[in-house]
């Protein structure tokens, strides 16, 4: 039998064992609890691929057609899962091309560790072959970025990356490792995660005395609304966030990326913020008295013209960046922290009540709006079908359980205006970017996060051929992803602009495509095409009950627009119903 010391001799070794900086950077990802990799090799990142050969067992890769598609897939594996995504792209075009989903995840607060390779050390700076300044170019879309050149930092450069990248508020991060790093023998000591970094405080500190303040102000007020964003989201602060608003009984609405957060049946909930939100949220911010920002950051799509935004309220914000406070809007108290500590300290604090006249006004613009958007919306009297009965009609039958991922132009407005979400974590849409795109490869990602979730990617019939070449991915990796492809033959949100401010000059925006169909089939996806009402509810459930992933392609109006809107340049206030109030 072995001695208790010839196994703890054993064990340090074994701590000590040479490994290169390819296993090094493949066992840290393991120890971050890493299952899923969403990548596409080349020359300067293929000693990782190498090792990632005999690590087939433990971790799963999964190749993309394009590195664009793959940080999208990352984006929507962190956004439904809560977890880290994680990218393996090359040097030089493989790095560049993250570029746009880093920038993505960066204003939209996503967690991404994305690993480049790169040139040999003693290449950096000489034009070599598929050499880029990875780091200068990603600085400005990247939380933090570092370039490793010897093995021996991966392991705590790579802690430090996990760290970053899924604290405060989250973000992406990118590590660039050279091909000697890569291949450099060391003597590997284990992977010991970061849970500090002296430079860097994820949460500030809570005062007490702010929530006070603001639990005064609360208290005090006779017109209180609450606008929440992701924040809520990130912060898992739902529950919470739940409860403060039903104590404090205040009308709340939610950005496009707060969504989900609360379900959008909740009595409390009354609508959507922003240039496509609804009527009431929109209108009554400018009389309000008392406006509480939970987690969001007050961007131009939500505020219109800041000199006209709610400058008779005194302001609340909550929130974990406090370079986000006082930033756009001038906040009255401002309250810093992560929502998860500060909301149950405010709620603590606030009187239960009832604002029944208040919240009232929410229902009369409702029913306005109801007459003048929403009813032609939803229940057509024209043969064209809209965008919005057909996501009614998917909303009766996910029954407000399916994720819904969305790419970018009037189907997303559309979607996210009637989507129906039971669940946190349920709306997945590029916000601040607004990446046409986004949707295929997000969805892709979002079912290997969610694998029991039904997952339906809504793109247009523009944004759908921006990375329709992950229909391979598909192909060979086969997630279930339902794409159900609203194609009015036009780009539509610039033509709809193009029509209301531009005259009808229609510049460019006239957009042929293929046959979807068939394009889907020649990857071996099954799928069907729609253009009568009356197919509309057969096609989704076919795409629903389908095992495996499906393409619908339905048929919609040409000209419409999406209203309610707030034009360019004016206040949230002045909000139109329809083109004859323009």
């Amino acid at each position: 039998m072995q001695t208790l010391e010839i196994l703890e001799e054993k064990t340090a070794a074994a701590k000590t064992a040479p490994i290169n900086g390819s296993q090094a950077v493949l066992e840290a990802l393991l120890h971050e609890g890493v299952d899923t990799v969403f990548g596409y090799p080349g020359g300067a990142i293929m000693p990782i691929y190498d090792a990632l050969y005999d690590y087939n067992d433990k971790l799963k890769h999964i190749l993309v057609r394009h590195e664009q598609g793959a940080i999208h897939a990352a984006q929507g594996f962190a956004r439904v899962s809560g977890r880290t995504g994680v990218v393996f792209a090359t040097s030089g075009p493989g790095a560049t091309n993250l570029v746009t989903g880093l920038a993505d995840a960066m204003i939209d607060s996503t967690p991404v560790v994305c690993i480049t390779g790169q040139v040999f050390a003693h290449l950096l700076g000489t034009d070599a072959f598929q050499e880029t300044d990875v780091i200068n170019i990603t600085t400005p879309v990247t939380k933090w970025n570092y370039q490793v050149t010897d093995a021996t930092e991966i392991p705590h450069v790579l802690a430090k990356a996990f760290y970053i990248a899924g604290s405060g508020r989250p973000g992406p991060v990118l590590i660039d490792i050279t091909k000697n790093a890569q291949l450099q023998l060391f003597n590997y000591e284990g992977y010991q995660k970061c849970e500090h970094i002296r430079s860097y405080r994820p949460k500030p500190i809570v005062r007490k005395e702010f929530v006070e303040q603001a639990a005064a102000l609360i208290n005090a007020a006779e017109r209180p609304f609450v606008v929440f964003g992701q924040g809520v989201i990130l912060g898992k602060a739902e529950e919470e966030f739940k409860a403060f608003i039903e104590k404090a009984g205040i009308p709340s609405a939610w950005t496009i990326m707060g969504m989900s957060a609360i379900p959008t049946d909740h009595p409390l909930g009354v609508g959507m913020l922003g240039m496509h939100g609804n009527y009431g949220p929109n209108v009554l911010t400018n009389e309000c008295d008392v406006l509480i920002a939970v987690g969001m950051r007050f961007d131009d799509r939500v505020t219109g013209r800041l000199d006209k935004y709610a400058k008779q309220a005194k302001v609340i914000h909550l929130d974990i960046d406090p370079s986000e406070i006082d930033k756009n809007v001038k906040t009255t108290v401002p309250v810093w922290g992560d929502c998860k500590e500060t909301l149950p300290l405010l709620t603590a604090l606030v009187t239960r009540k009832i604002h029944t006249a208040w919240l009232n006004k929410f229902h009369e613009y409702r029913k306005k709006e109801e007459e003048k958007c929403i009813a032609a919306e939803l229940n057509p009297a024209g043969d064209e079908m809209t965008m919005g009965e057909v996501i009614q009609l998917l909303n009766e039958l996910t029954k407000g359980d399916a994720v819904i991922v969305t790419d970018v132009g009037q189907h997303q407005m559309v979607a996210c205006r009637y989507a129906k979400y039971n669940h946190s974590k349920s709306n997945i849409t590029s916000g601040g970017l607004g990446t046409m795109g986004f949707a295929l490869p997000t969805a892709i990602g979002a079912k290997y996060g969610a694998p029991d979730k039904t997952i339906v990617a809504i793109a247009g019939d523009g944004g759908i051929q921006m990375t329709i070449q992950e229909l391979g991915t598909i192909m060979q990796f086969q997630p279930d992803v339902k794409i159900l492809i609203l194609n009015n033959n036009f780009l539509g949100m610039v033509r709809q602009w193009q029509q209301l401010f531009h005259e009808k000059r229609y510049s460019f925006v006239d957009i042929q495509s293929p046959d979807f169909v068939q394009v889907a089939k020649g990857y071996h996806i099954e799928g069907q095409k729609v253009s009568e009402r009356s197919q509309l509810k057969a096609a989704l459930e076919t795409m629903l009950n389908h095992k495996g992933s499906y393409l619908l392609e339905v048929i919609v109006g040409k000209e419409n627009n999406v209203f309610p809107m707030v034009p360019q340049g004016r206040g949230v206030a002045e909000i139109v119903l329809s083109k004859d109030e323009i």
